[in-house]
């Protein structure tokens, strides 16, 4: 069995504005034919059956990471809970998919009061918004960069808005792990996070 190694999107920077921190920031790519009208049902998808090896994405071996940038800086931050499942098949992540769920309610900054109002109506909302979720949908290889360099796209479902994104990722695949990075940058207004 292979240990999975995640930094899971290191992801979302949700503010822009002047002298933007996430300028430097690859921007992921949003499609509206994956737009769908907010819900308050949450994620409720039965996921399908793996096709290959089932990993697991946990706090305990992975991270969902974000920077939040505006006029006077940035904060960063992440979800403390999430679970999700990488199907690795014949070990080529152009074969695979992945799928994650983050609890809203567990998210946290460098900023207490931050963190307190990220869980209001302002942002994620988490009482009527329990999960925000990423579910790929094509993994393909990036030759232009090199080995191990991937464009992943995917459903991203925030405050009940799902697009569809693209975005780069490194993934590598050896015997004993599996492990994906990828930082980018997309626009909480998008997500109808205004």
């Amino acid at each position: 069995m292979k240990l999975l190694t995640i930094a899971i999107l290191t992801t979302s920077i949700f503010l822009t504005a002047c002298e933007d921190p996430a300028a430097n920031k690859t921007k992921a790519t949003i499609n509206e034919p994956g737009a769908t009208k907010p819900s308050n049902t949450g994620n409720t998808a039965t996921a399908p059956a793996p096709k290959g090896e089932a990993l697991s994405i946990s706090p305990e071996t992975s991270k969902v990471l974000f920077t939040g940038s505006k006029v006077t800086g940035k904060h960063d931050g992440g979800f403390k809970q999430f679970t999700g499942t990488i199907d690795l098949v014949n070990g080529k992540p152009e074969e695979s998919s992945g799928s994650v769920d983050s609890e809203t309610a567990s998210v946290l900054t460098d900023a207490s009061g931050l963190t307190d109002h990220l869980q209001t109506g302002d942002f994620f909302e988490v009482s009527k918004f329990p999960k925000a979720s990423f579910k790929s949908t094509k993994i393909t290889a990036d030759a232009a960069k090199g080995t191990d360099s991937y464009i992943v796209t995917g459903d991203l479902e925030l405050r009940g808005v799902k697009k569809s994104v693209n975005f780069p990722a490194t993934i590598k695949v050896n015997d004993a792990e599996v492990t994906v990075n990828s930082e980018f940058s997309i626009n909480r207004k998008d997500f109808g996070i205004v």
